[in-house]
């Protein structure tokens, strides 16, 4: 697939790793040109410098034919904009957009969005919940595919304990989002190690739940 990433924050420069490192075409867009240059020392040509709100700098970049779009800015009327310029200008068959203030999720779906993600709404419903350690809770699904978004929390009896996310024998079908620790949401990387009380956000193929409760369950004496 060809997929087209707005926003060069750390959002969207995770995704992009995990995206080429899957094999996907990637380009990622970014309109501050010094962090411009730090995507491309990192990531080489995939990186676009510009404004992804710019129907000529859209053209250029490939939004024809792109299979996504994916708008992760810090603004949330910016992925509003690139996102419908996407569906209606470009005919792009699939968008994606971060949505950074839950108050505008349900104008986004209204607006035709076919995707948004709040990570603000995904934490604050893992809040309401009662979540027992070990236990896979599923906190949402992605439209019109097989992936969900569930959370898991690690106890000191957990086999993952101490263990760092590059240690784990996790599917490719498996993404791990993001650590709350201590009321905080963090960015995990291979080297984030897991303690005991982190409730660990996974986005995973539905099928592959299970192998999830086979990695963090807890041992049993």
């Amino acid at each position: 697939m060809y997929i087209i990433i707005v926003g060069g924050g750390k959002i969207g420069y995770y995704l992009s790793k995990k995206l080429i490192a899957e094999g996907h075409e990637v380009a990622l867009m970014e309109k501050d040109r010094r962090r411009y240059a730090m995507l491309t020392e990192e990531l080489g040509d995939v990186v676009v410098q510009g404004d992804g709100c710019e129907v000529r700098l859209m053209a250029e970049a490939g939004f024809g034919r792109a299979d996504v779009v994916v708008a992760v800015t810090g603004d949330d009327e910016d992925n509003l904009v690139i996102c419908q310029m996407a569906k209606k200008k470009f005919t792009t068959p699939r968008t994606v957009a971060r949505v950074n203030n839950p108050a505008n999720q349900q104008l986004f779906q209204q607006l035709g969005i076919d995707t948004t993600v709040s990570s603000t709404q995904i934490i604050f419903n893992l809040l309401e919940q009662q979540i027992e350690t070990g236990e896979v809770i599923p906190l949402g699904a992605l439209k019109n595919g097989n992936i969900e978004v569930v959370a898991i929390t690690v106890s000191e009896r957990s086999p993952v304990l101490g263990r760092t996310i590059s240690e784990l024998p996790l599917d490719k079908n498996a993404l791990i989002i993001s650590i709350v620790r201590n009321d905080n949401a963090l960015l995990p990387q291979g080297d984030t190690r897991f303690e005991n009380d982190d409730t660990v956000i996974v986005m995973v193929h539905a099928d592959d739940e299970q192998q999830l409760r086979d990695i963090f369950g807890e041992v049993h004496d």
